[in-house]
């Protein structure tokens, strides 16, 4: 098809593929690092941090910015399968999960998150591109990989377990997370159920899960560079959403971890 040969004569095999995962792992690792810093994406519980109030920043209902961000990600794995209309299984399990995963994330900002507060326009546009960029390469780099011969060793049935249980695992704390509030309640609350008894941030956990599973069955460069960059992103995430609830709540459980039980 006409696009995408343009896309091929625009970005070549080797200096996308090379230039892609350096610049989403450092991206993604940059993030991680600000986090740590105190320089959050201001969504969630850090939307009010001084970091962001010093910042001069329009806001947006939450529940509205999370649907915009979400959606152009969502709508270019729908038209990958218009665009590449492969019989591979590798390339259609890839397409196949990475819709999956932003469907869902759709589903549940219409039908299971209970929002209080305002997302920053900047924060926005910026998980906006970042979830469009990574959706397009996760699918485009995989091109690549059509007509060549399979890895030696095949992964891309036991990335379709990890993402299984990924995608399962955060839907299911997500869903607790959206049961702490009753209507009109905006309070935040210790969560508790799940792994959340073990951990602060157990859904960013089976998220890295999620990307796991995409990198096994997709096995490219680009695809692990994503999975390393989103596990250091929410290793630094998840430490600071810990410490935010241990100055939050006196009660706060000092053996709950931030992401992994009983390890970190």
């Amino acid at each position: 098809m006409a696009i995408p040969m343009v896309l091929a004569i625009l970005f070549p095999p080797t200096l996308f593929l090379t230039g892609a995962s350096v610049l989403t792992l450092l991206s993604l690792a940059i993030l991680g690092v600000l986090e740590i810093r105190g320089i959050n994406l201001k969504y969630s519980k850090f939307v009010n941090t001084a970091s962001s109030s010093s910042s001069i920043s329009f806001k947006v209902p939450s529940r509205v910015g999370m649907l915009l961000l979400y959606t152009p990600a969502f709508l270019v794995g729908v038209a990958s399968f218009w665009l590449y209309p492969a019989d591979d299984s590798r390339f259609l399990f890839l397409k196949s999960a990475v819709t999956i995963h932003f469907f869902k994330r759709l589903f549940e900002v219409i039908f299971i998150h209970k929002y209080s507060g305002k997302m920053s326009l900047d924060t926005m546009i910026i998980i906006l591109v970042s979830y469009f960029f990574l959706s397009l390469s996760l699918i485009y780099t995989q091109t690549f990989n059509q007509g060549l011969s399979e890895p030696s060793i095949d992964l891309k049935h036991l990335g379709i377990v990890l993402f299984l249980i990924g995608i399962s695992g955060n839907f299911y704390h997500h869903y607790l997370l959206s049961k702490l509030r009753t209507n009109g309640d905006k309070e935040y609350k210790i969560p508790k159920g799940g792994l959340f008894e073990l951990a602060i941030c157990p859904h960013y956990l089976f998220e890295i899960l999620e990307f796991l599973g995409i990198s096994l069955i997709s096995q490219t460069l680009y695809s692990f560079s994503v999975t390393l960059g989103s596990a250091l992103y929410f290793m630094c995430r998840s430490y600071v959403t810990r410490k935010w609830y241990m100055s939050k709540f006196e009660d706060f459980p000092k053996e709950v971890k931030a992401l992994i039980p009983f390890v970190f």
